[in-house]
């Protein structure tokens, strides 16, 4: 340009050429990252998803979600079949962008006509990953909740049925009879004290030694609605964690100690109630296997969850207040009153639950006596 100093116009050239190619440059890292972003699969933003949220999860919820997305054909610790693909595994390699609320109600269709159950279970975890998605920094730009919240999708898979699996007075004898015959003692004194105490089975499976306060006679849980909450523990639920609490401190065999210095090993007592040398968390995981063998042998159907809603449902033959067992239970309170103005002393619960206890034991023909040296069981019916 007439005028100008030629070194200033080179150099303004030089910048704009500068600037033309950091341009292209950023376009072209952008629509790369596009690109990326856009060919990230289910399987791929799952993992994410779970190794972000797992800390906040109790260990069954995590292996529900391994367990939706699972492609199938492991072998199995206890059984000679495979395992089978998981209810997501048919869009666990979608790309996330493919998620329309068309994929999934076709999906839904489909599951629903094999395991519905699983399928819900499935679809609520997959509606609660996409929210996270929405929520994420670079997933919210190429995918929404909206997939999961499909109206059509939920009435494809139906509603679950109202549970009412729950053991009933006369069947206490055979219940408990079948239990006691289980081989583990780990799994009969868990199944007989989620009987007795009617926790949710992860607060129970989670319990450690230094939650069990045998001096007071209570029990500290983690709880669901609150952090913890303290439960009475009752005379022969004593009885059962004492026994359990002898075998824990007792060192192996010296042959076993023996194999364990070979190996490097150092024997301690576990820290859980319930352990388990064969499970990877070291505690009692996965005991409905060994229920459902004891039901088949007492003649009855009951789920694990069944024994939580048989303790609210027996406590009322010795007229439990429903306030009482709910915060045994740990059920949120309910009502202005309960919430507001109801503050129960640990011994208030420990009277009713000494009663449930005892009834129960009455019922099961089990014949039961605490004395002040320790605890013994007289007869098992």
């Amino acid at each position: 340009m007439a005028g100008r100093d030629p070194r200033v116009v080179k150099a303004d050239t030089l910048a704009a050429e500068d600037a033309a190619r950091e341009a292209t440059e950023a376009a072209r890292v952008a629509d790369k990252a596009r690109e990326h972003r856009e060919s990230i699969t289910l399987r791929e933003a799952w993992r994410e998803y779970v190794e972000d949220r797992a800390p906040l999860w109790s260990d069954l919820h995590t292996r529900d979600h391994e367990r939706a997305i699972q492609t199938g054909g492991e072998t199995r610790k206890r059984s000679k079949k495979l395992t089978e693909p998981g209810p997501l595994a048919t869009l666990a390699n979608e790309r996330l962008p493919d998620l329309t609320p068309d994929r999934i109600e076709k999906w839904a269709k489909v599951e629903a006509t094999t395991r519905p159950t699983s399928a819900r279970l499935a679809f609520r975890l997959l509606k609660a990953f996409l929210n996270w998605c929405a929520a994420h920094r670079e997933y919210k730009q190429i995918v929404g909740s909206s997939g999961a919240a499909s109206k059509r999708a939920r009435e494809s898979l139906g509603r679950s049925k109202k549970k009412d699996d729950v053991l009933q007075r006369e069947q206490l004898p055979a219940w408990f009879g079948a239990v006691k015959q289980l081989d583990s003692p780990v799994i009969r004194a868990y199944l007989q004290v989620l009987l007795l105490i009617g926790p949710r089975r992860e607060e129970l499976a989670a319990l450690r030694w230094e939650d069990v306060n045998f001096q007071w006679n209570h029990i500290t849980l983690n709880d669901k609605v609150e952090e913890f909450r303290m439960v009475p523990l009752t005379p022969y639920v004593a009885h059962l964690l004492a026994d359990l609490k002898r075998r824990n401190d007792s060192p192996p065999t010296v042959r076993a100690m023996k194999r364990m210095r070979e190996a490097g090993e150092t024997w301690v007592p576990s820290p859980w109630v319930f352990a388990s040398q064969r499970a990877e968390s070291g505690r009692l995981t996965d005991p409905s296997i060994a229920h459902r063998r004891a039901c088949a042998a007492a003649g009855l159907t009951l789920t694990l969850h069944g024994l939580r809603r048989s303790f609210a449902t027996l406590s009322e033959w010795v007229e439990t207040p429903a306030g009482i067992a709910a915060q045994i239970q740990g059920h949120a309170p309910q009502g202005v009153r309960e919430q507001n103005y109801i503050r129960r002393p640990l011994d208030l619960l420990r009277m009713w639950h000494v009663k449930i206890e005892t009834w129960m034991l009455e019922q099961a023909g089990i014949e039961f006596a605490a004395i002040p040296q320790g605890l013994s069981l007289v007869k098992a019916g």
